[in-house]
């Protein structure tokens, strides 16, 4: 028996802190495996914690089946849990650990049959004699998964379970636990804040910012129609250039997008989507530019759709099969706050101590940060850039500062660190966000071979 789970309008509060999980409304169907994914602390684990019933809902309802499950014990949901630290009992065997659930349902009951049937299926069958800690990381989390599984649940709940592992075993088990779940047919809610982990298994991916869903949709979806700025740069990797952008719409002259020192002129006759543009004229903007839709190239090469930009080669990753190219474009980044380092606001925090105090303005500008910090806050921050950054075609500038811009290209491409290059822009790959980061362009559509 597989199980269907639907939240509606559930929030979770501690005390008078900010809720941890505000408003949140999913559906999830029998037999679907849906990943819950953001950064720490946005309340993915807060809401598997509520499904398992080791949460108390604090608004909204659960049902499991249609039926409502706020108060139901979590010994009645039917549901197992794999935790990211294993949480195996260390003075049992393996095959204790994944028959322990099936002793406590039944003690009398010989439980042997299902405990090597668990193992066969996940490969450790010639480790149910040894120890917890005689296991590597990886036969482990096995162990852990096995015995969830023995108990024949309605749900499987999963909590970054891959997290304490190295890459390649993550990987590996990743393969595992997508085939797993598919032949066991089991719905599967699976937090994780890796976005490789989340494209690679969920049949729907949802994401999470400060305690709200952002957006549930396929993989593939949530990467190329993202609602919003920070979907659009959560998910991606490199993250997605984004940059601040005015548009220009003269009634007598072509239409472009204005970057500080660059302008990305629209080509004619203009799109549907472009024409959307003409009404931001004059607002400050965000565009979204996926590392992809860039490529070094001259003007010469431009195929239909693309523009002409250039760049200054700041530095190089190669990554063996690749190269990304950051560049300096002379734009100005938009900023999205849960995204960064923590390290320049604490330190901005500490320069404004030290200069306010306790006056008002130190009481202000903390009210603002708290205001700021709110799940409803906004997702881009589109205040003035750091002082000291230059204008990278300037020819005093002592030293090179960081690239705006990263372009993946060929691994076998030359470049001189400092040299400026031609880039070619693919219009048709161009995200718009107004300023509180909703998605202006592309239009809302159906993604061409979502259902491949």
């Amino acid at each position: 028996m597989t199980r269907a789970i639907a939240l509606h309008q559930v929030s979770k509060a501690y005390g008078r802190a900010p809720r941890a999980v505000d408003n949140l409304s999913l559906s999830i169907a029998p037999g679907e495996f849906v990943v819950l994914l953001g950064p720490s602390g946005c309340g993915k684990s807060t809401v598997l914690r509520m499904i398992a019933g080791l949460e108390e809902v604090t608004e909204g309802e659960l049902l499991l089946d249609g039926e409502p499950a706020n108060h139901m014990p979590p010994s009645e949901r039917g549901m197992a849990m794999v935790f990211q630290n294993f949480a195996l009992y260390p003075s049992m065997t393996n095959r204790a650990n994944i028959g322990f659930p099936l002793k406590l349902e039944n003690p009398r009951q010989d439980h042997s049959e299902r405990v090597e049937s668990t193992a066969r299926m996940l490969g450790i069958e010639s480790v149910l004699d040894r120890y917890p800690a005689q296991l590597s990381g990886g036969e482990r989390q096995r162990v852990a998964m096995g015995r969830a599984i023995s108990r024949r649940p309605s749900a499987f709940l999963m909590d970054e379970p891959l997290s304490n592992l190295d890459a390649k075993l993550r990987n590996h088990l990743r393969a595992e636990i997508a085939q797993l779940t598919a032949e066991l047919g089991v719905t599967t809610v699976y937090v994780t804040h890796d976005q490789a982990e989340a494209m690679s298994l969920g049949h729907r991916v949802a994401v999470m910012r400060g305690g709200v869903l952002q957006q549930v949709s396929a993989p593939r979806e949530v990467y190329a129609l993202p609602e919003n700025v920070f979907v659009a740069a959560f998910i991606g990797t490199p993250r997605i250039n984004l940059l601040r952008a005015v548009v220009h719409a003269p009634l007598d002259g072509r239409m472009s997008i204005d970057l500080g020192r660059q302008r990305l002129p629209l080509p004619e006759p203009l799109s549907a989507e472009h024409q959307l543009l003409r009404i931001q004229q004059g607002r400050d903007l965000i565009v979204g530019l996926r590392s992809e839709a860039v490529r070094i190239a001259p003007p010469s090469h431009a195929r239909p759709g693309e523009v002409a930009l250039s760049g200054v080669v700041e530095h190089v990753e190669y990554q063996g099969h690749e190269a990304l190219v950051h560049l300096n474009t002379g734009s100005q980044p938009a900023v999205v706050p849960e995204l960064e380092s923590a390290r320049p606001q604490q330190a901005a925090r500490r320069r404004r101590r030290a200069g306010g105090g306790g006056t008002g303005v130190g009481v202000l500008e903390r009210l603002r940060e708290r205001a700021t910090g709110h799940v409803g806050g906004p997702v881009v921050s589109l205040d003035e850039p750091v002082s000291g950054r230059q204008d990278p075609h300037s020819p005093d500038r002592p030293g090179l500062m960081a690239g705006d811009l990263v372009v993946r290209t060929g691994p076998d491409m030359r470049l001189r660190r400092g040299g400026q290059v031609p880039l070619l822009v693919d219009l048709e790959h161009l995200y718009v966000f107004d300023q509180q980061g909703r998605r202006i362009c592309p239009l809302p559509r159906d993604v061409p071979g979502l259902d491949v």
